[in-house]
C-alpha cells in the first residue's frame, strides 16, 4: 500500500447544544474505501409590469409615488413588456428595482438614523450609501451579468447614470437601500450582531446587491475572484462592475499599528440571496422566534422549491438540503485549491454559495496546512480544516433551528447532520478521480488518488499545474519517465523515488478505461483541470498597477478567467501557467484584504 496523503480533511468533530462533543469520526483518505458505506440580485424575477417601469434615477427615495402610478396603468405595463422582452435595456429608464418583495414580509427597523446599533425585531435597517466626493471612475464590468442577469445592454455601462447607480450616488424608483441585520460564529466565537458595516441591498431585480465602502485593494481581487469561481464551475455570488475613486480611505492592512491612505472603491454584486447562517442566529440568539420563522418561511418560498411550505417537517428538509449542499459547495472548494480564508457563519450562504470574499487564496504548493489569512492565528481555516468547518457550521444552523423543531424533528435534523461527512468524501473522491480521469470504480482508486498527494506534498508540486500538466501530457512520456520541461509541476514530482511506482499504478488504471483513448482522457481532463486561476501574486500584480491608474491588469485578467481551461497566449507571455515568481513567494492578505 502507498503512504496515505495528509488529505485537505482528515477528522470532523462538532459541539452540539448540550455541549457535548461529537465523536471524532476522521479517517486517512486512502482508508476510504473500507469505512464508508455510501447509503440548492436575491433572485426573483421582476413581473410583466415591472420590467416596464420608467425607471428614471433620482437622489435618494424621491419618485414613489410616480412608481405606484406607473405600477397602475396597466397598458403601460402590457406595452412595456413586450418591448423588454424583445431587446435588452439600452438604459435605465425602461429599468427598476424594487425592495417591496422583502419589506413587505420582513420587518425593517424603525430608527431611520444611519448610525452603529444594536436593533431588535428586524431584519433589515434602511441605510442610504455615502457617496464619493472626488470623481469616480469606472473600471471594469462584466457583461454576461449586466446582459445575462440584469437584461442591460453592455452600452449601458458607459453612461453618467449608471456610474452613480453603482457607486452608491443616486439610486433608482423603487429602490430602498437596506442593510442586512445578522450575526455570527467568527473564529468559533459568538460575536453577537454583526450586519453590513459596508454593504448595501439596494433592491430586487434578478437581485443586485452593491458594496460601501471598501478598498481598491480588496475590491479588484473580489471582482476578479467572484467572476473566476464562476466560470471555474463554483456556485458564486457574480461582480457586475468595479468603480474607484480618489477618495482617501485608511486602513491598517495587517492590524499591526501601520496605517497607510489607499483608494475607496465599490464592487456591485448580485447574488440570488444574501441570505446566511449568522442571519438566523442572530434571531435565535434573542429569541425572537416568531421573526425567525417568517424569515425561515420566506427563504424557503423564494429559493427552496422542492420543500412544501406547507409541510410540518419543512425545516427539517430545508436543513437537509443545506447540509448535501454545503457538502458540495465544499468539495468543489477542494478541488480547485480554493481557501475561503474566513468560513465564520456569517460568511456561508444559506444557498450554499460562495460569498464575502476577503483574505482568500488559491493553493500554490499542495499543503493541507495552507492559510491564506495572516489574521487566522489558530489557522482555524487553514485548507485542510473547511469541511470540518463546514460541520462546525452547520450544526450552529441546527442549534439556530432547534427552537423551532418538536423532539422527533430534533433527532431527524441530527441524523441528517451525521451524514455530513459521507456526502463530501463520496463527491470528494468523485471529483478528484475525475480529475485524474479515471471512469468507472476500481478497488484501489482512493490509494491512487492520496499517493499522489503525498507525492505532491513532500515535494511541494504546484497543486494546480499538477493535474493540468497530467492533462496535457500523454500515456506515452509519463511511461518513459523522462518528464519535458514544459511540464514543470510534474517535472518537480519525478524527483521523489516513488514517482515511478505513482506512474506505474496511474497507467495501469488508465488502462482499465474501457473504450476511452489517451486523446480522448487527456480533452476530458483538459475541461475539468484548469490551466489560470486567480493566484494571490497575480491579483496582487493587478492591484499595484491600479493603484498607479493602471488597471490594463485587471482587464487582462477578467479575459483569462473567463476562459480557465483553454491556454491564452497573453496570459502565458503574463507567466500565468508558469512557476510563482520569486517576488511573491512571500506575500499576505488578512481580513482588511
Amino acid at each position: 500500500m502507498p503512504p496515505c496523503a495528509r488529505l485537505p480533511v482528515t477528522n470532523f468533530s462538532s459541539a452540539y447544544s448540550d455541549g457535548k462533543m461529537t465523536p471524532r469520526i476522521g479517517f486517512p483518505f486512502c482508508c476510504l474505501s473500507r469505512r464508508l458505506h455510501i447509503p440548492r440580485l436575491l433572485l426573483v424575477c421582476v413581473t410583466c409590469h415591472a420590467a416596464a417601469i420608467g425607471a428614471l434615477l433620482q437622489p435618494g427615495l424621491e419618485g414613489n409615488a410616480r412608481l405606484l402610478q406607473l405600477l397602475s396603468n396597466k397598458s403601460n405595463q402590457e406595452q412595456g413588456y413586450c418591448e423588454a422582452e424583445a431587446r435588452l435595456a439600452l438604459s435605465l429608464d425602461f429599468w427598476t428595482l424594487s425592495s417591496e418583495n422583502l419589506i413587505a414580509v420582513l420587518p425593517v427597523d424603525p430608527v431611520k438614523e444611519n448610525y452603529v446599533r444594536k436593533v431588535k425585531n428586524c431584519v433589515f435597517s434602511i441605510a442610504f450609501p455615502t457617496p464619493f466626493k472626488s470623481r469616480v471612475h469606472l473600471v471594469a464590468v462584466s457583461k454576461e451579468v449586466l446582459e445575462d442577469i440584469l437584461d442591460l445592454d453592455l452600452s449601458v455601462s458607459e453612461t453618467d447614470d449608471f456610474i452613480q447607480l453603482v457607486s452608491g450616488k443616486k439610486i433608482v424608483f423603487g429602490s430602498i437601500p437596506l442593510a442586512h441585520r445578522y450575526g455570527g460564529h467568527q473564529f468559533g466565537i459568538w460575536a453577537d450582531q454583526l450586519g453590513d458595516g459596508r454593504a448595501h441591498l439596494i433592491g430586487t431585480y434578478m437581485n443586485r446587491n452593491g458594496d460601501g465602502r471598501a478598498v481598491l485593494r480588496s475590491s479588484v481581487r473580489e471582482f476578479l475572484c467572484s467572476e473566476a469561481m464562476y466560470y471555474l464551475g463554483i456556485p458564486t455570488s457574480r461582480a457586475a462592475s468595479l468603480v474607484v475613486s480618489d477618495d482617501e480611505v485608511w486602513r491598517d492592512q495587517f492590524y499591526n499599528g501601520n496605517i497607510v491612505k489607499e483608494r475607496g472603491a465599490v464592487v456591485l454584486r448580485v447574488a440570488k440571496s444574501w441570505f446566511r447562517i449568522g442571519s438566523l442566529e442572530i434571531l435565535t440568539h434573542y429569541g425572537e422566534l416568531d421573526l425567525l420563522r417568517t424569515l425561515l418561511d420566506f427563504i424557503i418560498q423564494e429559493h427552496f422549491p422542492s420543500v412544501d411550505i406547507k409541510e410540518p417537517n419543512r425545516y427539517v428538509e430545508f436543513f437537509s438540503i443545506v447540509v448535501s449542499e454545503t457538502a458540495q459547495l465544499i468539495a468543489l472548494w477542494m478541488s480547485i485549491g480554493f481557501a475561503h480564508g474566513v468560513c465564520n457563519t456569517d460568511n456561508f450562504s444559506l444557498l450554499s454559495i460562495t460569498i464575502d470574499y476577503g483574505p482568500f487564496g488559491f493553493m500554490e504548493a499542495y499543503n493541507p496546512d495552507f492559510v491564506p489569512n495572516t489574521s487566522d492565528d489558530e489557522r482555524r481555516y487553514k485548507i485542510g480544516n473547511q469541511a470540518n468547518i463546514g460541520m462546525f457550521n452547520l450544526n450552529k444552523l441546527l442549534q439556530a433551528l432547534n427552537p423551532l423543531l418538536d423532539p422527533g424533528q430534533k433527532q431527524l435534523a441530527a441524523q441528517i447532520l451525521e451524514g455530513y461527512p459521507v456526502l463530501y468524501y463520496t463527491r470528494f473522491r468523485e471529483l478528484f478521480k475525475a480529475k485524474l480521469g479515471l471512469l468507472g470504480e476500481r478497488k484501489g482508486d482512493d490509494d491512487l488518488i492520496a499517493f499522489l498527494l503525498h507525492l505532491m506534498e513532500n515535494t511541494e508540486a504546484d497543486f494546480t499545474m499538477t493535474f493540468r500538466q497530467l492533462s496535457e501530457i500523454t500515456q506515452s512520456q509519463l511511461q518513459e519517465l523522462n518528464i519535458p520541461q514544459q511540464f514543470w509541476a510534474l517535472k518537480m514530482i519525478s524527483k521523489h523515488e516513488l514517482f515511478p511506482a505513482w506512474v506505474s499504478q496511474y497507467l495501469l488504471r488508465l488502462n482499465s478505461n474501457t473504450n476511452n483513448s489517451d486523446f480522448e482522457r487527456r480533452k476530458r481532463m483538459m475541461t475539468i483541470n484548469p490551466r489560470y486561476v486567480l493566484k494571490n501574486w497575480m491579483a496582487e500584480s493587478a492591484v499595484q498597477k491600479a493603484e498607479r491608474n493602471d488597471f490594463s491588469e485587471v482587464y487582462l485578467l477578467q479575459q483569462v478567467l473567463q476562459h480557465p481551461f483553454q491556454k491564452h497566449s497573453a496570459a502565458e507571455k503574463a507567466g500565468y501557467s508558469s512557476p510563482t515568481p520569486a517576488w511573491a513567494r512571500h506575500l499576505r492578505v488578512s481580513c482588511s484584504s
